[in-house]
């Protein structure tokens, strides 16, 4: 099956060298260079993938991160950009980039980088039985990618949906941050900590009561983060805004 990739780059010779080698890859590449172009692709047609430049004419690539989040929560996102420090790299990930890459950067690595987000949006697809995973009031169709808390749709991205996942897998159970970049980035990440904070702190702003103190997805000190065992009882914090539900642990 062919995979639709969209690439927003304004540099002509970084753009070819990435649409030759994804082109190879069983991937239909289309380039645009402009970033008001770039939003209007990516938010008006379905993609397997957005591959995402930052320092773009007209139209901030943080801004058309946001935007494509918003519209189309589960697109992979994967952010190629010169703008290296820690904080940018938080920045992007805050905004919903599934993945983040510095320039210069190894093709081959960011292929690889891509080809396993990819495999593992397809895996989630394709998810085995048990369909349906129930923790107190979550549940998580793994077939059709969606979540619900105390019976309101929650909007995930991809690496959100699985990390969340991962931890209604092992209610209960505490996962070093090292554990968690292996479950649900694999070994390309390793050491990006960050990462895991950073998708952490975006799932608790749309799933907790109050994210500052955290209910579901809470800190184990010295350790990293476990999903707790009762998630019940709760008023959900839905796509940034509240709503009140009435729950019952299943």
């Amino acid at each position: 099956m062919t995979r639709r990739i969209l690439l927003i780059e304004d540099e002509a010779s970084i753009a070819e060298l990435l649409s030759l080698h994804l082109g190879d890859g069983n991937s239909e590449v289309t380039h645009v260079s402009d970033g008001v172009r770039g939003l209007a692709l990516a938010v008006q047609q379905r993609w397997d993938l957005i591959l995402l430049d930052l320092g773009l004419p007209r139209c901030d690539g943080l801004d058309i991160c946001q935007q494509v989040r918003e519209l189309q929560p589960q697109t992979p996102i994967v952010v190629v950009t010169a703008r290296g420090s820690e904080a940018d790299r938080i920045r992007g990930l805050e905004m919903g980039a599934d993945d983040y890459v510095t320039k210069p950067f190894s093709v081959s690595e960011l292929v690889a980088r891509i080809n396993a987000l990819m495999r593992r949006v397809e895996v989630l697809s394709q998810s085995p039985k048990p369909d349906i995973i129930t923790v107190g009031d979550i549940s998580l169709d793994m077939l059709g990618h969606t979540a619900h808390i105390g019976g309101d749709r929650v909007q995930l991205t991809v690496r959100e949906f699985e990390l969340l996942g991962h931890f209604a897998r092992h209610p209960g159970r505490a996962f070093k941050r090292a554990e968690l970049l292996e479950a649900v980035w694999g070994n390309s990440h390793d050491g990006y900590f960050h990462t895991v904070n950073t998708h952490i702190n975006r799932l608790r702003a749309k799933i907790e009561v109050d994210p500052a103190r955290p209910r579901i997805i809470t800190t184990v000190w010295g350790v990293g983060y476990k999903l707790s065992m009762d998630t019940s009882d709760h008023s959900t914090r839905v796509g940034g805004s509240s709503s009140k539900t009435t729950a019952s642990t299943a």
